[in-house]
């Protein structure tokens, strides 16, 4: 599909973090662009009404749906009984999902998508930075906002594109993982770990969902892949195809002092970095590869990788004074056991660490199990549990088998915003550092404004 075609296309669902950011970007390439929702946030909300872009009211109606529509494009939060879907499919309009659209947009791109069950945000970004800071020209599509990006969509004539891949599931219409959809020339699988419990009802069919993944890659191309994990390993060695290139990694070797990290660069020089973390070692390790395989040689990575950032949510500062407030994404177990890993080992002082239970998977006491030890590394931790998700769990939920899903007797279980600051801010833990992980946002709470408000 040619990017200079004029489509008119709606877009069921606008307001999402990734379908707002391709309204945006389909209408700057001048297409017709109308869209709609039932609720939209900040800064969604925002950035649609600059653009003219925001629906003059919420909701779903027939009324949007007309025969001057090309095609119709909807994400995965649309319900599949949406009066506009049903509409379309009256009319026989074409209705694509984003990870759809976004491969005929790429048709005759070097298409290269970031999979894994923890770190694809990060890597995905690494890779945009790296590959900005040696001025080649590609398009991307990230879960996230990435430092030095106005958006989390950028497409264009460019022959590049970097896609993070999730496993997730398409559209109301298609139950099979968005990254399947991309038709990938390199993939880069950083780590499966069960996720997603509510779609995929065991760990055989996610990470079944990994190996369709990699028996798509074509003829000469190439899978990127995290050496050290086992079901990594066991997927590629059922696979054996001897026209696909396999490449591991595993870690840059790294040091710490007080206040940084640092890796080797190619003649053993220490390049500071402004991340930290073992599984951040991983990220870079893997985004050097797929640069490696992009023409970027090492010295060139390593020059570009030194003024990196995270993206926002992932292990970001929000205070930096004699304690330090951190925020993640965290929301598995082996992600919150790399985070708190990365804080403690970085930061001498005594941890707090704030987990919210917020995703689907979280209130099924047989995923809760898979917690056990993963909040250990804390000197202290809290579980927030909104009192409006409490009727979600598939059992009654009490603080005392909290403590046992966790292996943690010291686990307190909070419920509501307003205890949830008395405590941070009591006596107790006025010397520690703290961590806030969750894929939610706390009932709105704003941590930021909080800590450098009240302080």
């Amino acid at each position: 599909m040619l990017i200079d075609q004029v489509k008119n296309i709606h877009i069921i669902s606008i307001g999402g973090g990734v379908m707002h950011d391709l309204a945006i970007t389909l209408k700057k390439l001048g297409n017709i662009v109308t869209g709609s929702d039932d609720i939209i946030y900040d800064p969604s909300k925002s950035k649609l009404k600059s653009k003219g872009l925001l629906p003059k009211e919420f909701g779903y109606f027939k009324k949007n749906i007309h025969n001057k529509i090309d095609f119709i494009i909807t994400g995965m939060h649309t319900k599949k009984n949406n009066v506009e879907l049903n509409e379309a499919r009256k009319k026989n309009i074409p209705i694509l999902s984003y990870p759809e659209y976004i491969t005929k947009l790429s048709e005759n791109k070097h298409r290269i998508v970031i999979a894994g069950s923890h770190g694809k945000t990060t890597i995905t970004s690494m890779i945009m930075h790296v590959l900005k800071s040696n001025k080649i020209k590609f398009d991307y599509v990230i879960g996230a906002k990435a430092h030095g990006f106005k958006n989390n969509i950028s497409i264009s004539n460019n022959p590049i594109i970097i896609i993070e891949g999730d496993e997730y599931l398409t559209s109301p219409l298609d139950k099979s993982p968005k990254f399947l959809k991309y038709n990938h020339h390199i993939a880069l699988i950083n780590g499966i770990e069960w996720d997603h419990f509510n779609v995929f009802k065991n760990e055989k069919i996610y990470v079944d969902q990994f190996y369709k993944l990699i028996k798509m890659t074509p003829k000469g191309g190439e899978i990127i892949y995290f050496e050290n994990d086992k079901r990594i390993i066991a997927l590629l060695e059922k696979y054996k195809n001897e026209n696909t290139t396999l490449k591991p990694y595993s870690h840059e070797k790294y040091s710490l002092n007080k206040k940084s990290a640092f890796i080797l660069d190619e003649n053993n020089k220490k390049i500071k970095l402004n991340v930290f973390g073992k599984h951040n070692m991983q990220n870079i390790a893997g985004a050097k590869l797929v640069c490696e395989q992009l023409g970027i040689k090492q010295k060139h990575f390593y020059l570009g990788i030194k003024t990196y950032n995270l993206p926002e949510k992932r292990l970001q500062k929000v205070y930096d004074k004699k304690i330090k407030i951190f925020i993640d994404f965290a929301h598995s177990p082996s992600k919150l056991k790399a985070t708190i890993n990365a804080v403690k080992n970085q930061y001498k002082e005594k941890l707090l660490s704030i987990y919210e239970l917020h995703s689907s998977s979280s209130f099924n006491f047989k995923f809760l199990e898979k917690y056990h030890n993963s909040l250990n590394d804390s000197d202290y931790s809290i579980i927030y549990i909104s009192n409006k998700k409490l009727n979600l769990f598939t059992e009654k939920i009490s603080e005392n088998k909290l403590q046992k899903f966790f292996n943690d007797k010291n686990i307190k279980l909070v419920n509501s915003i307003n205890s949830l600051k008395k405590i941070i801010r009591s006596n107790k833990y006025k010397k520690y550092n703290k961590i806030f992980m969750s894929s939610g946002n706390f009932d709105d709470f704003n941590i930021y404004n909080f800590y450098n408000e009240s302080k």
